[in-house]
């Protein structure tokens, strides 16, 4: 009989890992996408929301001549 103790280490996903390793290369970059995706959304809700406009130019849509069409 020749049961380990210590299984294997497995990643959640259920990809084995290397010596020292807490998750597999896919659930790290999965976790990096995750923040990074967030990081971006509260970036740009923190933005203003009116148009990108040169220095000194009217403020609102109507008046900086934005035409939707």
């Amino acid at each position: 009989m020749s049961h380990e103790i210590y299984p294997e280490p497995i990643c959640a996903c259920g990809a084995h890992l290397d010596e020292g390793q807490s998750r597999c290369r896919k659930c790290h970059a999965r976790e990096r996408w995750i923040k990074k995706q967030a990081a971006k959304r509260t970036r740009h809700t923190a933005r203003r929301e009116e148009t990108r406009r040169p220095p000194r130019a009217p403020r609102g849509l109507a008046s900086a001549g934005v035409i939707w069409s």
